[in-house]
């Protein structure tokens, strides 16, 4: 049961690939102002998933040694996003993906990393799993807007950079059946993971959302921002009262 459930997330935040076809009908000056507010309310989401759920959570299973998996999960993305060059891109006029293909090697490298920690959450109890599945869909919007930006950019076609985004999102089913298989040979995965996951949330919203809200620096838009940072914390503040894990 526990696996279908993981499955079908995946599944859920993959569809989130198909998000170009809404946007074909925007103008280009009304998505970027919805990207930044997107962006700003999944800062939020992640950042409240970190601190209120996966980092306590980890702390029951591993006590202390969930910051170092925390500091080793931020050297890891670093890593990561130095080797592939891969930034999640957030703007329409996006000049961090050099290559079209490398966007989609980078994305699906991150698709299969969301599966592994949407997999490891569901391990744990249900209400982790929706939890970071919610989590995981709010950025996923503003990604896949982005990528399938950064791909018509490329010079696919319309309907090309649709699939190849459709396909780059159900990478993250096998990171479920790959956390399953490892999971199958030894639970600890699960401690692992974790703090991990809650590494990743936090570099995304540190190193790449956070910093995008920085273009827009008159007082209206930071007031903005701001509330919607604090609803996204609200909204996976609420989450720990929802659900008895």
């Amino acid at each position: 049961m526990t696996l279908l459930l993981s499955i079908a997330a995946a599944l859920l935040c993959s569809l989130i690939s198909l998000l170009g076809i809404i946007l074909l009908g925007l103008r280009e000056f009304n998505l970027k102002k919805v990207m930044l507010l997107l962006v700003a309310f999944s800062s939020g989401t992640m950042l409240g998933t970190a601190f209120l759920h996966l980092i306590p959570e980890s702390l029951e299973l591993t006590g202390e040694n969930t910051f170092i998996f925390i500091l080793l999960g931020i050297c890891i993305f670093f890593i990561v996003e130095k080797l592939l060059n891969w930034r999640h891109c957030h703007d329409i006029e996006c000049d961090v993906h050099p290559f079209a293909y490398m966007n989609l090697v980078g994305d699906g490298l991150h698709n299969f990393l969301d599966g592994i920690i949407i997999a490891s959450s569901f391990l744990v109890s249900l209400s982790l799993g929706i939890t970071t599945t919610i989590a995981v869909i709010y950025h996923e919007i503003p990604q896949e807007i982005g990528d399938f930006g950064v791909l018509l950019h490329g010079g696919f076609s319309k309907k090309q950079a649709l699939t190849l985004n459709l396909l780059s999102g159900l990478i993250s089913i096998i990171g479920v059946l790959a956390a399953f298989y490892i999971y199958s040979l030894t639970n600890l995965m699960v401690n692992y993971f974790l703090p991990i996951a809650a590494a990743g949330f936090i570099y995304i919203a540190g190193s790449d959302l956070i910093p995008q809200l920085h273009k827009k620096n008159n007082i209206g838009d930071s007031i903005t921002q701001l509330l919607l940072i604090i609803m996204g914390i609200v909204l996976m503040w609420g989450f720990k009262f929802l659900f008895i894990h």
